[in-house]
């Protein structure tokens, strides 16, 4: 037999990773309790479980199951030891991060191992990708905390953070979450997945190792339906932080909703792998692996729906096909394996009924001819075609090693299926033409785009989701700004919601109302010429209509809502906005969606034209801020030009709020773009009626928004004169609508809405609960008051990043380089 003959025909032997001190470890710790304090304590019903090895299906060790009095007794400890952890110098907590890498690192193989017996992933993967970037993750924080001081100013921590984190990355979002925590001094009660504990167990010994104050890291292992729910409820937590399905995300919104608590979800996903004729169909293959057979394809990020141009579909079909033959399923420590076992027997059996439905829906199924092992949980690499865009399979994640094929015509055809689906968490663009890829991924409803490449990720790259893949960003600068909050907050209302308003604009309106004893000589100022003109003649009657689409247009329900000043005086009427006029108004914002489009100079250009026409007419404007709030005419003119100056502000910044390049350990860049949300609606408050208007419609529109504002409804005049003004000031129709009403009642419509991206509101504390439950229907961001008050005249509190912030999402868009 010649060299060349045994070459071709030699067979891969077994590299196994050595499971002897991994298993002694386990050996040693078992049963396994609860971290509190920096002590190992015994669950309070003395209950375990039993963690099990997906690839053999025989059980590894017991694992304590908290239950309510624990996570108390772990929260209790976080809280306790919150003070002195958010005050201690951020070079101290610096350290303590990179004390916490330097212990990774050194028990690297360790962790490798035990998270491929407690997870099913392949060796290789654990120690080649996950291990190594959870070390990134605690040195790349722990320069935050050493930086927020001087990169964060005017910002301090959340407090105690509540963090679920799901089992396919077991010690990654691990470290994802907790890392930035710690970084910005929050402290941390963490529960791990009920199925992959193992690690987080470790990294809790790791924690009395590098010698973390007490009650900083507590870790609760247990069921979601007892230690996750415990947490989420719990009135003591400040934030909570969440990786998992769509339909948990939905229960976690539904339960904190009025809570006051922080929140970020990153949910589920179907992500479109597309590829252009011109790409590389070699690369492309091993793309597609990487892509959806990666971690057993379950990952949220996954590749699962391959969108192919129609003219090389053929050709790419079969070379996966062929490179699937080739794929090795088996022992997960065994390193020569591609694919691993299935985390769970459950799991397991979702994806085989899923399945199930795309063969009954009429999609080809094939599958390798290599045999699964007949122990464990393993699933062999799955291919579909003849998938229609609208079926089960191409709508609905399946986190397992199944991917459905689409074919496409023209780039716009791929967009149009690509983000044809109610999640936006990542997706891949191939293609030979940089031009034509860096076209198609600002156009990709998702957080993270990969061009010829895939499942890249860095703790300097922002990760997080559009639409029902949830909001919040993990990783990078926008990552921290989840676990801090502004510093003006805490010092005037403490930790919990639902404090009362007590800015100096609605003191006044609430001791007037009745009365009108605040500044009745304003009111006496304007009387005698609002009663009649000169000539003796009754004024001509005003009835602001709704403003939709660039015009006045009358309210669906055909009433209007009479508005009286502070002494009971008839000021004039509005129209009562209803459903239907909500729908127009989002209608017509979704046709000005080009807005987001038009260049930022040309934006930026419009504001200040607005703001020129409101300085022309600023006696006018303060006259009718006079005769809705009685305040004095000097205080009202000061609360025009605080209007103009916030105008001149968004447009200063809406050219110089940009993006970033990151430069990961990686050839290639990262193109951080802030982009526009969408569609927002907006509830104005009722203090300062002109400024807190302009206050919230400044910044949604200069970054690319189109908005549906409902007005103060105590004091709706002042943004109902705004009409003209926006109409000579080259506003394109449909950019602002406003819709006058009942504030709580268009809210929650406005928040119920599929094609409403975000919701603003600024009200009561019951409005604002009314809001977060409305907005689970698509899982859109919320940014709500909980009933407290903000001094719109102070810089602080009522302008700058955090409203920008607000108005935007990150995409990061990855670009490798190189031959």
């Amino acid at each position: 037999m010649s060299i060349m003959e045994i070459f071709e025909t030699m067979a891969y032997g077994p590299a196994p990773e050595a499971s002897s001190l991994a298993l002694a470890w386990i050996k040693e710790h078992e049963p396994f309790q609860l971290f509190i304090n920096n002590e190992w304590t015994a669950p309070a019903a003395e209950s375990y479980f039993e963690s099990s090895n997906p690839a053999t299906g025989k059980g590894l060790t017991k694992v304590a199951a908290a239950d309510k009095a624990d996570v108390d007794k772990a929260v209790s400890a976080a809280r306790k030891a919150f003070p002195s952890w958010s005050k201690t110098p951020g070079h101290v907590r610096a350290r303590y991060l990179y004390a916490i890498a330097r212990h990774i690192q050194k028990h690297a193989r360790l962790l490798a191992v035990l998270e491929s017996l407690d997870n099913g992933k392949t060796i290789r993967e654990t120690r080649d990708l996950d291990i190594p970037l959870v070390a990134r993750h605690f040195y790349y924080h722990a320069g935050w905390a050493q930086l927020m001081e001087s990169e964060l100013p005017g910002y301090q921590p959340v407090g105690v953070v509540g963090q679920i984190i799901p089992w396919n990355f077991p010690l990654l979002m691990l470290a994802w979450k907790i890392a930035p925590a710690l970084a910005m001094g929050n402290t941390v009660v963490l529960k791990p997945a009920r199925y992959t504990s193992l690690t987080a167990l470790k990294f809790a010994e790791i924690m009395q190792e590098v010698g973390l104050p007490a009650g900083v890291v507590n870790i609760v292992t247990g069921e979601a339906s007892k230690a996750g729910e415990a947490l989420v409820n719990h009135p003591d937590i400040d934030k909570i932080a969440f990786t998992g399905s769509t339909e948990v995300g939905r229960s976690i919104r539904k339960a904190t909703a009025g809570s006051g608590k922080k929140l970020s979800l990153e949910l589920g996903g179907k992500s479109p792998f597309i590829v252009f004729d011109d790409a590389d169909l070699d690369s492309v293959v091993e793309g597609v692996v990487d892509a959806i057979w990666f971690n057993q394809g379950q990952v949220c990020c996954a590749g699962s729906r391959l969108l192919v141009q129609e003219n090389i579909a053929e050709r790419l079909i079969n070379k996966l096909r062929a490179r699937m033959e080739n794929l090795r399923i088996g022992d997960p420590l065994d390193k020569t394996m591609d694919i691993g076992a299935i985390v769970s027997p459950g799991q397991r059996q979702e994806i085989q009924n899923l399945v199930d439905i795309g063969v009954k829906e009429g999609a080809q199924l094939w599958q390798p001819s290599t045999a699964c092992p007949a122990d464990g949980s393993f699933f062999p690499p799955t291919l579909f075609t003849n998938v229609a865009p609208a079926s089960t399979l191409a709508q609905v994640e399946i986190f397992g090693p199944v991917l459905v094929t689409l074919t496409f015509r023209t780039p716009a055809e791929a967009v149009e299926i690509a983000n044809n689906t109610r999640y936006g968490l990542a997706a891949s663009v191939w293609s030979d033409n940089i031009n034509l890829a860096l076209d198609i991924a600002p156009k990709l409803k998702a957080g993270s785009v990969w061009i010829n490449s895939t499942n890249l990720f860095d703790a300097a790259c922002g990760f997080g989701g559009y639409r029902e893949s949830g909001y919040g960003r993990e990783g990078g600068k926008e990552g921290l700004y989840e676990y801090v909050k502004p510093a003006w907050l805490a010092a005037h209302h403490g930790r919990s919601g639902g404090v009362k308003a007590a800015t100096h604009a609605g003191e006044q309106m609430e001791a007037s109302n009745g009365n009108g004893a605040v500044h009745t000589d304003a009111l006496e100022e304007f009387s005698a010429t609002d009663a009649q003109d000169g000539y003796g003649f009754p004024p001509i009657d005003r009835t602001p209509k709704l403003f939709i689409g660039g015009k006045q247009a009358r309210p669906d329900s055909g009433y209007s809502l009479t508005i009286t000043g502070p002494g009971g005086r008839v000021l004039g009427e509005v129209g009562e906005g209803n459903r239907k006029d909500i729908r127009n108004a989002v209608e017509a914002a979704h046709k000005a969606s080009g807005w987001g489009g038009a260049s930022a100079h040309n934006r930026a250009q419009i504001l200040y034209y607005i703001a020129e026409n409101l300085g022309a007419r600023e006696a006018e404007f303060a006259r009718r801020i006079v005769e809705q709030t009685a305040r004095s005419y000097a205080d009202a003119l000061n609360e025009v030009r605080t209007s103009l100056s916030r105008l001149f502000s968004y447009a200063a910044w809406t050219d110089k709020f940009e993006g970033s390049v990151h430069l990961p350990p990686l050839r290639g860049a990262v193109l951080a773009m802030k982009e526009p949300i969408g569609v927002l609606g907006l509830a104005c408050p009722d203090d300062y009626p002109l400024l807190g208007f302009v206050s919230l419609v400044a910044p949604a529109i200069a970054m690319g928004n189109t908005v549906v504002a409902i007005p103060s409804p105590r004091a709706p005049l002042s943004a109902t004169d705004c009409y003209q003004v926006f109409e000579t000031s080259d506003v394109p129709a449909g950019v602002i609508n406003i819709v006058t009403g009942e504030r709580e009642a268009l809210s929650k419509v406005l928040a119920e809405h599929h094609d409403v991206n975000s919701m603003w509101y600024f009200g009561s504390a019951e409005g604002s609960k009314a809001v977060e439950l409305a907005s689970i229907s698509n899982m859109k961001r919320t940014w709500v008051n909980y009933g407290r008050g903000r001094n719109w005249l102070d810089r602080v509190q009522g302008e700058g990043e955090e409203f920008l912030r607000e108005a935007t999402q990150v995409k990061n868009i990855w670009v490798p380089y190189g031959e």
